[in-house]
């Protein structure tokens, strides 16, 4: 069964949020080996649950083509969430990396 364009996008979305997830997770591991913050620490456990979550994400819609549902709303909705996502860790990213 072909995966819908709704699926796919959602899907290279929770990729492209592993991606910068991983990146923050190793900078802010380095951060956290220089200064030993309990907040850095925190940023570290944040990224690592996030990444988890969307590796299941991305496995779930490679495996199964629907994590929640088939139906199209649904879907919609969960390529949003997808996208407010991946807005949220860019930003976070990018004044990470500054």
């Amino acid at each position: 069964m072909a995966m819908n364009t709704v699926t796919l996008a959602a899907t290279v979305l929770s990729g492209v949020n592993v991606l910068l997830l991983a990146t923050l997770a190793l900078v802010w591991a380095r951060n956290y080996r220089t200064f030993r913050t309990p907040l850095i620490l925190g940023l570290v456990a944040f990224s690592i649950v996030l990444l988890i979550e969307n590796a299941v994400a991305v496995y779930y819609f490679l495996s199964m083509r629907m994590l929640f549902t088939a139906d199209p709303g649904v879907q919609r909705v969960v390529l949003g969430l997808r996208a407010l996502q991946l807005l949220a860790l860019g930003f976070l990213t990018s004044v990470t990396m500054q």
